[in-house]
């Protein structure tokens, strides 16, 4: 039984009963208030977090059973335990009905009382754990559509996992359909801002004017064709988190009125004088060098360093090669769930396209491909026929097209990357040493002799 010290109102008119049971609780090192009547008793429940309420039944002006309906009104899982005489039982039977945790007849025996208080202190102890536990598997999942063992991907979520719950700026760098817009969206869910407003602005393609209006909104007659007072992404975003997509391409003008908005927590609409909060966290995306951008004049270096507090590097599928088969399977379950397809895995040349395709879109693409392969499937196993026309059509390499021929290749390519180091190749496998060393031994790799073996 877990044992924990619990805070507990006791209500009872008889001062000698209520005063007698405080002690013997209090020497079982629990923290105990004592209220005289019904009144006293819900002003004191209203101010103190209470774990457990014990409340005489039969009291004058307001009884246990009126108070016990208030105080489940306000706290309904609060746990009242009712004393009541013994003649008084039906109205016992009564406050159980009204949401009493249990009761107990006059006179009692206070190792009854504490038994009931220890069962309490157990069982909200246990609901904590499982709470707890409820929201460690959240947090699992919410990384959950960021499929990936490679360290390069260990390295991002490992960042994620520690700034999230800060204000810090974060930027994400990475090619388009590296998934940056999802771990931006990671970023908010892990935060305590969490529940706030997630807000995107993509910063690309709009005119200067049209995206600064769109980032902090405007007022009738700020500009032709302005009618109507509109609300920007900033004021949209208050209380949480509003995501810059490619945020290298903002014009200079947006990016001075950015930082201003940033360093002050202040800005005005177009047209307006009047400032408003930009109680906003601020995470950007960009997939060029805004390091070269800064150095070339294209953007406001003062404004680069509030955006990269951290930097986050999301690397293409083609810099993650061991990634694909589980991204492959992930993203095959999820459309044959979805689309109420049979499919369940793919065939050797399926797999094998899929392992040595570019992906220039990246998982972007990968998934694309992999829900065409669904739709149109008809059997549990995607034939390379099912692939997109461009992935089925790849040339797979001249000698060998079954998985041992990838599976071979691919780890001879990477202990070439790695020179041979036996623990860094595994780790970038997704395998241990020893299932390394068997493989290595199964398929006759050999180390070149200039190499280091670690």
């Amino acid at each position: 039984m877990i044992r924990a010290p619990a805070r507990i109102l006791i209500v009872d008119d008889e001062q000698r009963v209520r005063e007698s049971l405080g002690t013997f609780l209090r020497d079982k090192e629990h923290e105990v208030d004592l209220a005289s009547g019904g009144d006293e008793a819900l002003t004191l429940a209203a101010k103190n977090g209470y774990h457990m309420v014990i409340l005489d039944i039969r009291m004058p002006g307001k009884d246990g059973i009126t108070v016990l309906r208030e105080l489940k009104s306000r706290q309904p899982d609060l746990p009242v335990l009712m004393i009541t005489a013994y003649a008084d039982v039906s109205d016992a039977v009564t406050a159980m009905r009204c949401g009493a945790y249990d009761y107990v007849i006059k006179p009692f025996d206070p190792e009854e009382i504490a038994l009931a208080v220890q069962n309490v202190v157990s069982h909200n102890a246990l609901v904590r754990e499982n709470q707890l536990l409820r929201l460690k598997l959240a947090e699992r999942e919410k990384f959950e559509e960021l499929v990936g063992r490679s360290p390069a991907m260990r390295g991002a979520f490992d960042t994620i996992a520690a700034v999230a719950d800060t204000n810090v700026a974060v930027l994400i760098v990475g090619e388009s359909g590296t998934g940056k817009e999802l771990l931006a969206r990671t970023v908010h869910r892990r935060s305590p801002r969490a529940e706030g407003p997630f807000v995107v602005l993509n910063c690309g393609g709009l005119p200067e004017l049209l995206l600064q209006a769109e980032l902090f909104g405007y007022e009738p007659g700020a500009f032709e064709g302005a009618t109507a007072s509109h609300p920007g992404r900033l004021e949209k975003a208050l209380g949480g988190t509003l995501l810059l997509d490619e945020v290298g391409e903002l014009g200079a003008r947006a990016q001075l009125d950015l930082l201003r908005a940033i360093d002050t927590r202040r800005y005005t609409r177009i047209g307006s004088p009047l400032e408003l909060n930009a109680d906003v966290r601020v995470v950007a995306t960009t997939r060029s060098d805004l390091g070269a951008d800064v150095r070339a004049g294209r953007f406001r270096e003062d404004l680069f360093y509030r955006l990269n507090v951290v930097t986050v590097a999301l690397p293409s599928l083609r810099e993650r090669r061991e990634d694909i088969s589980l991204l492959s399977n992930h993203f095959l379950q999820h459309y044959a769930q979805e689309l109420g397809r049979p499919a369940r895995s793919f065939s050797q040349e399926a797999e094998a396209l899929l392992l040595t395709y570019e992906w220039r879109g990246n998982v972007r693409e990968l998934a694309n491909a992999i829900e065409r392969a669904v739709a149109v499937g008809t059997t549990e196993i995607v034939q390379a026929a099912d692939l997109p026309i461009e992935v089925a059509s790849a040339d797979l390499p001249s000698t060998g097209r079954t998985l041992q021929d990838i599976e071979r290749r691919h780890i001879e390519a990477i202990l070439a990357e790695t020179e041979w180091n036996i623990t860094h190749s595994a780790s970038t496998l997704g395998i241990d040493r020893v299932t390394l060393y068997n493989k290595i031994k199964r398929y006759g790799l050999k180390r070149p002799t200039r190499a280091n073996s670690r």
